[in-house]
């Protein structure tokens, strides 16, 4: 799975960057960046899928990919 940001939805809260640690932080305005890639490792899945549903923008969505 890949984890896509949709940019222009986000508003830098830092929330997904606070539950999902190992594959985003926050730049200096607290907008997400991916740590690496974006792909999801398979034991990250089940954190990626709760990042992407509590996303107050829904700037998240995770689509299948490598």
């Amino acid at each position: 799975m890949r984890l896509h940001i949709d940019r222009t939805a986000c508003d830098g809260r830092g929330l997904c960057a606070e539950l999902l640690p190992e594959l985003l932080e926050s730049d200096e305005w607290g907008f997400p960046m991916a740590r690496g890639s974006s792909g999801v490792p398979e034991e990250l899945t089940r954190a990626a899928r709760r990042a992407v549903d509590r996303c107050p923008k829904l700037a998240f969505h995770l689509a299948p990919g490598s």
